[in-house]
Parts: structure tokens; C-alpha cells; sequence
């Protein structure tokens, strides 16, 4: 070290309070006297710039509808019936308190719709799946709309309804799959983003379905699960290991556009890999995630899912997820990714656009806590908040060319 350089860092250490001592001079991380170097004030910042409007407009909205508080209760914005957001343990569990749409032929006025479909008929384990829907929206209450670290607010800057489940046959596979598929076509037609709330796995082929046949462009799928769930039939029905096998005979769902990521441990039937290889999917296991880290695999899925394709699709099996932080669904597998690693898969695919998206196999009855359903949410609303930060929520409409025939 120059006699320059130990002298200046003489004085920086002087110049450092008593209590850190010679010991605590760090030169790796933000100066911790400049706060406002981090990321953390900036965002702090960023909320000043968001606005208000949606926000007043639905507190005067619940006024009126709620009636005017206790004279008791000095804050005037409380109506006497819980209306909207507040209190986070009252109201209607609609998805995040979003205006529930009875007449489904008025989704198209919003940016965004939640679609339950309550079917576990293809479960080949564990059952309850049929309950994710209602598992996701009750723990749904606990969030609001604002996000810190992005410095977005979802209630001012989309808009979201709730349209409610689909109906399906709990007895019949097939029937419940003709219902989701037009449900799924119904809602993505008029332009608003579907989000689909499981439901077992097996949904994963009527809601591309749905999809599918609204336009002629083609369509990429980025599935993500520590299961394969590409055999073409399982127990002799198409079963929730079998989801993709069907979904990529669709005319516009090649399969060299499917992207597979977690894949591994001790669950994946020896039936569905020569259809992987005969397919030629994109396969990433969890030791390529460890390999190549979440911004590569993020950076190769959508360079293979988006390849000739148009739009792509988001299917999150909550089961790619390490089974200690997952207790609630059918096929728990450790190993897989942590919270934040797919957190942060799900914002980097996001970002792109989507043209749909589903979160599969909650079941509710396996769960502790609602940690499970409080994940699925999470990736929800995190896709929605990177697309609507990086300006790509509807990106998907332009595909709409077509009418679809109802089943």
C-alpha cells in the first residue's frame, strides 16, 4: 500500500465513529453512512412518484356503500360494513379484494382476470387440489396492492377482477376438461390476461387449449415442476402427469417450444422421458439451475420458448418448489427451488410477456398455515408486477385472430 493510500485510510478510519473501530473499516458493500445509496432508499423514493387515484376513488366508493363510521372513530375514510381492502381479515374473499365480475361477458374491461378451476380429478396421490382457488384467494387478503421493492402499486396502475371458478365434473375428466377450455377461450378473447388459479396439474392442457384456439400464431410454454407430466396417459386417463404429451399435439404448440425447468428427484415416471426425447423439449433440472444460476436459465428457457413462437405461456406447478417451504400439494418432492430462486424466475420470465398464466396443484388440506397457498399467490402477483413494470401486461392481444368454437 502507497503512503498516499494508508494515509487516507488513516483519516477514514479517524473520521468513523469510536464504537466501529479500526476492525470494521469494510470496502465491499455501500458505504452504511450513505443509506441512500441502496436500493431499499430509492425505493423509498420511487412510492412518492406512484398515485393515489384509484385508491381515493375506492375509499369514497366504500363510503357511500358502507355507510359513514361511529362518530367515535376519527378516521372518516372507516365506513360502518367492511368494504374494500381494509380490514384485511373481513370482507369477501374475492383475489386480492378485486371487484368479483358475476356477468363473465364484462371481463374484457379489465387488464387482468382470476379464473378458479377447483378440479383434482386427475390426481394420482393426494387429493384436495380442488380447493386451491379458495386456498389462494383467503390468503389473498393478506396482501395489498403495493409492492416496495418495485415501487409499483397494482390497484393504481392495472386493473383486476375476479370471475369466479369454472364449473367442473368432478367425476368426469374429460367434461370438466371441455368446460375449462371454454371457460379459458372465453375470458382470453376479449383481451383481458387470464390467471388460473388450480386445480391439479391436468388443467395444464385445457387452458393452453382455451388459449390455442383463439389464435393461429404459436405459442411457447415455459412449465416449471419437478415433474415431467408429458406420458400420454396415466392409469388410463389423461391424468396430471400428462398435461403437455397433449398440449404440444396442438397445431400452434410445438414442442421444441416447451421449456421444462426443475425437473428430477424420484417422481418422474419412466413413461413420460422417452416422450421427452422423441419431443425434443427443453430440459432443465435443478442441477442446471445450480450450474447455470437463475439468470441464465431464465435467459436460455425464454430464447427457446419465444423461438418462432408469438406469445408465450406460464404453467407453475407449486411443487418445483423445495417441498419444506410446500407442504400443501399432491406430489411434495424435496430439493427443489428455494422461494427466492423462483421468485425470481417468475419476474425474469414474466418481464417478457405473457399471454396466460396458471399456479396448479395447491391443496389446502396438506397445508400449515396457508404457506403454501400464500406462495402460489406470491407468484401470481409478482408476474403481474413485473409485467406491469416493464410495460408488458396485454403485450398478448395482437395474437387474438380468431374466433374460438365452443366445445
Amino acid at each position: 500500500m502507497s503512503f498516499i493510500a494508508s494515509k487516507a485510510l488513516v483519516k477514514q478510519i479517524a473520521a468513523r465513529p469510536a464504537w466501529l473501530g479500526s476492525s470494521q473499516v469494510r470496502f465491499h458493500h455501500p458505504d452504511p453512512f450513505d443509506p441512500k445509496s441502496t436500493r431499499g432508499w430509492k425505493a423509498a423514493l420511487k412510492e412518492a412518484e406512484i398515485p393515489t387515484t384509484k385508491a381515493d376513488e375506492e375509499s369514497a366508493h366504500n363510503l357511500h356503500m358502507g355507510l359513514q363510521g361511529a362518530s367515535s372513530i376519527n378516521d372518516k375514510t372507516i365506513p360502518t360494513f367492511s368494504r374494500g381492502e381494509l380490514p384485511h381479515f373481513a370482507g369477501i374473499n374475492t383475489f386480492m379484494k378485486a371487484p368479483y365480475v358475476e356477468d363473465v361477458r364484462n371481463v374484457g374491461q379489465y387488464d387482468a382476470t382470476v379464473m378458479g378451476v377447483p378440479f383434482d380429478g386427475g390426481c394420482t396421490y393426494r387429493p384436495g387440489a380442488r380447493f386451491g382457488p379458495q386456498g389462494i384467494r383467503r390468503i389473498s387478503a393478506l396482501y395489498t396492492p403495493y409492492n416496495y421493492e418495485r415501487g409499483i402499486d397494482l390497484r393504481e396502475q392495472m386493473s383486476l377482477c375476479d370471475a369466479g371458478d369454472v364449473f367442473t365434473i368432478p367425476a368426469n375428466i374429460e367434461k370438466s376438461f371441455d368446460q375449462i377450455s371454454n371457460a379459458v377461450a372465453h375470458v382470453f378473447s376479449t383481451g383481458t390476461f387470464p390467471i388460473i388459479l388450480g386445480g391439479d396439474h391436468s388443467i395444464g392442457f385445457p387452458t393452453i387449449r382455451g388459449i390455442a384456439a383463439c389464435t393461429t400464431k404459436n405459442i411457447g410454454i415455459i412449465h416449471v415442476d419437478r415433474h415431467a407430466d408429458i406420458q400420454e396417459k396415466d392409469l388410463d386417463e389423461r391424468m396430471h402427469t400428462t398435461p403437455y404429451f397433449h398440449a404440444t399435439n396442438l397445431p400452434n404448440v410445438n414442442a421444441k417450444n416447451l421449456v421444462q425447468i426443475g425437473i428430477g428427484g424420484w417422481q418422474v415416471p419412466r413413461p413420460a422421458v422417452p416422450n421427452m426425447v422423441e419431443r425434443e423439449t427443453n430440459i432443465f433440472t435443478m442441477d442446471d439451475v445450480e450450474e447455470y444460476g437463475i439468470e441464465k436459465i431464465s435467459e436460455m428457457a425464454l430464447e427457446r420458448a419465444w423461438d418462432g413462437c408469438d406469445a408465450v405461456y406460464l404453467s407453475y406447478d407449486i411443487d418445483s418448489i423445495e417441498a419444506a417451504f410446500v407442504p400443501g400439494t399432491g406430489w411434495p418432492e424435496p430439493g427443489g427451488l428455494l422461494p427466492r430462486e423462483a421468485l425470481k424466475l417468475v419476474g425474469l420470465v414474466a418481464a417478457e410477456g405473457l399471454c396466460g398464466m396458471e399456479v396448479v396443484e395447491v391443496s389446502p388440506p396438506y397445508d400449515h398455515a396457508d404457506i403454501t397457498s400464500l406462495m402460489a399467490l406470491r407468484i401470481v402477483v409478482d408476474a403481474l408486477g413485473s409485467m406491469v413494470s416493464h410495460g408488458t401486461l396485454g403485450k398478448h392481444k395482437h395474437i387474438i385472430d380468431k374466433e374460438y368454437a365452443k366445445i
